[in-house]
């Protein structure tokens, strides 16, 4: 590219954040002005349009729903919490005393390691190496709360809803995917946003986050959502450790593949019917 055309380009860029306020749009329509002349690169420009995306989303949309949530309980054993942390290769936990509402600390996989090499294991006290537990509402903006975690030197927040209840957790790690994007695989799709999805031969494409309400709904079913609200932590719960793809498991007549899950959370499912 010529100076002169890069030099133009930056002139109206410059224009644009300076002169009368422009809408984002406006802004979007110039930086992809300025891929085409090869200004800036496709990474750059999808990067600068998370950046902007992030402070108009909110914590609701991206965090880890409470049916999915990986917890620690604090009454369990140092033998019993080491198989959780090694099946979900997580480095920090949500830890629950008797109420399964209330987030007591938080337990990160270091601190734990430093006691388990400790001679003594009958003495082991979970809430002695519990980090204090940060909490977010769901309706917190995205820019707002990745500041925070700065600020904080944290990566973990659990998520209260209007009710002063959990919804779910967020990670600073959630946040960064919507600026440098999410490895996707052949079983996401932008354009279908389906929640139950019949692909014939009895077989059904699940989302994971499909409530049991939704569930018991379209297939005519009675499964309870006193304890899951998803079909995800359904399927997360009967298991009893976070899936790999590929790994299935029976309830009550309907067999649930794992098609798509990542190091937090089950994303996609395949349902076969008891008659298939």
């Amino acid at each position: 590219m010529s100076d002169e055309k890069s030099k133009s380009w930056i002139e109206r860029f410059s224009h644009a954040l300076t002169g009368e306020p422009k809408d984002r749009n406006d802004i979007i329509e110039l930086l992809r002005d300025a891929e085409d002349r090869h200004v800036l690169n496709t990474e750059t420009l999808s990067m600068i349009e998370g950046v902007m995306q992030v402070s108009e989303m909110k914590v609701r949309e991206i965090m880890v729903p409470k049916s999915q949530m990986i917890v620690i309980e604090s009454d369990q054993t140092l033998d019993e919490i080491l198989p959780i942390i090694i099946d979900s290769g997580h480095s920090r936990f949500p830890v629950i005393g008797d109420d399964r509402d209330k987030v007591i600390g938080v337990l990160l996989a270091k601190d734990l390691l430093r006691s388990y090499f400790k001679e003594d294991h009958s003495q082991f006290n979970i809430t002695s190496i519990l980090r204090e537990a940060s909490f977010v509402p769901e309706s917190k903006r995205l820019n707002v709360l990745l500041r925070e975690f700065k600020a904080r030197h944290s990566h973990l927040a659990i998520v209260a809803n209007e009710y002063g209840n959990i919804a779910g957790l967020v990670t600073i790690e959630d946040v960064l995917e919507q600026i440098v994007g999410e490895i996707e695989d052949e079983y996401d799709s932008d354009d279908d946003q389906s929640y139950i999805k019949d692909i014939g031969h009895d077989e059904y494409h699940i989302n994971a986050l499909t409530t049991i309400e939704d569930f018991n709904e379209y297939f005519k079913e009675h499964f309870s959502a006193d304890e899951y609200d998803t079909v995800g932590g359904l399927v997360l719960h009967e298991l009893g450790h976070l899936p790999k793809r590929g790994e299935t498991t029976q309830i009550d007549g309907y067999q649930f593949e794992v098609l798509s899950a990542d190091n937090r959370r089950i994303k996609l499912l395949k349902m076969k019917t008891s008659s298939s």
